[in-house]
């Protein structure tokens, strides 16, 4: 490794795997004095002392969303309810919340996997971080501030929206660092460029996380807040919450912490083992973690192993940018399409901003079809806009096969948001 840090451990690949066999065979006996584990690993007809070295991981049951909510209010609870020193919450979109426990020292890995991410992403203690994530149930504010304090950064609580308050905060207090989702990012870039404020801003790294962010939205952020770089972040509630992955400045893929879990990437039909990297749903056991540990929990989101190492030097190993979720697939006219693959397209396209919609419908004869609203650039003009939208066509039928119909659109006119963006909206049903 080329450089020493406070929070990222200097380990080998053989550290890994070592570190990997004893938190494995760990979290499966913890995971064992659950009741709910212990039935899905009778089931399975497999015990904790069968687990010997990380080959036997493929014998033990997978868990999703599904055991979480059968367990409500505590699900898969591994410790005493007198540990608990904290709960939080999934976003609830179906159903009731996917409710988290959290011991003291969960609580505290939490802080230490967001101090890696900000250690990685170059920030110090002398950096101040303006955080515009959510407080609450939700994991992101805990997370960015006791992360932010433990590696000794000045943190600047304000959380997500009041665009105003936020730039008056970043002008009087000289935040060097903001941390918010991509659209909230992209909203607050766009203003500071309206009121003409990159000269009175100190901001030089920006965290964003929490969704998607196609090239096009990165480069938009960075180039009107005139950053050094930004970065993307991973995380999900049931792994403690964000900072389970960052890229570092090479972005060559996302960081993640092997030492505290182990990341499986399966085809999302069968549950096989896909090559290293080849796409396939992300599937994650934790390692250290307390009150609820994770034993092949399904996540859904999409994404392949980076097979190499970083040219950082890092042993960490890496992972690819998050391209969707298994279950947000498009299936459109007997194609399945993924809107990361969208978004890789339309990055190939100058003249367009980086803001779509995809509206799905079907007429009376029960045949579907997709028209998908883009964004011109800033300040071009609209005389080239129906060339643009059929060479945009053309590269999407190239790419994908079914017709897919496109409107150009003026710059910022499609729905802005502080928090995840919708950009799919299907009337089909």
């Amino acid at each position: 490794m080329h450089k020493t840090f406070r929070f990222i451990p200097d380990v080998s690949p053989e550290d890994i795997v070592r570190l990997q066999t004893e938190g494995l065979r760990k979290t499966v006996a913890r995971a064992y004095t659950n009741p709910q584990y212990r039935a899905k690993f009778d089931k399975a007809s497999v015990k904790p002392e069968d687990i010997r070295d990380l080959a036997d991981i493929t014998h033990l049951p997978t868990c999703d969303a599904d055991d979480l909510r059968a367990g409500y209010p505590l699900p898969l609870l591994c410790v005493p309810k007198r540990d608990i020193v904290r709960i939080h919450a999934s976003s609830g979109t179906t159903g009731k919340r996917k409710i988290l426990a959290y011991t003291k020292k969960d609580a505290e890995t939490l802080a230490l996997q967001m101090a890696r991410c900000f250690e990685l992403a170059g920030l110090t203690e002398d950096d101040i971080l303006q955080a515009a994530v959510g407080y609450g149930l939700w994991t992101a504010g805990v997370a960015f501030q006791s992360g932010s304090e433990l590696l000794g950064m000045l943190t600047v609580p304000v959380g997500p929206g009041n665009l105003e308050m936020h730039m008056t905060l970043l002008q009087d207090l000289g935040a060097t660092c903001f941390g918010a989702t991509a659209s909230m990012a992209l909203l607050l870039a766009e203003e500071v460029d309206r009121n003409a404020l990159r000269g009175k801003i100190r901001l030089r790294r920006m965290i964003c996380g929490s969704e998607m962010r196609s090239e096009k939205m990165r480069t938009a952020i960075e180039s009107r807040l005139g950053l050094i770089t930004s970065h993307d972040i991973a995380g999900m509630t049931e792994l403690y919450g964000p900072g389970t992955a960052i890229d570092c400045d090479r972005h060559e893929g996302l960081h993640y912490w092997a030492d505290l879990f182990i990341l499986e990437i399966l085809d999302p039909k069968t549950l096989a083992p896909v090559p290293d990297g080849e796409v396939g749903e992300m599937v994650v056991t934790s390692l250290i973690k307390e009150a609820v540990p994770l034993i092949r929990y399904r996540t859904h989101d999409l994404a392949r192993k980076i097979p190499h190492s970083c040219s950082c030097g890092l042993s960490m190993p890496m992972h690819g940018p998050i391209l969707g979720r298994s279950d947000d697939m498009l299936v459109y006219r007997g194609v399945n399409i993924y809107p990361g693959q969208i978004e890789t397209i339309l990055g190939s396209f100058p003249e367009l901003g980086g803001e779509y919609h995809i509206t799905l419908s079907r007429d009376d004869h029960a045949v579907d079809h997709m028209e998908l609203s883009l964004e011109r650039a800033q300040g071009l003009p609209s005389g080239n806009d129906i060339y643009l939208a059929k060479a945009v066509e053309s590269a999407l039928h190239k790419a994908l096969l079914p017709r897919i119909t496109v409107t150009i659109t003026d710059y910022a006119s499609l729905p802005r948001t502080f928090s995840k963006a919708k950009r799919t909206t299907d009337n089909r049903v």
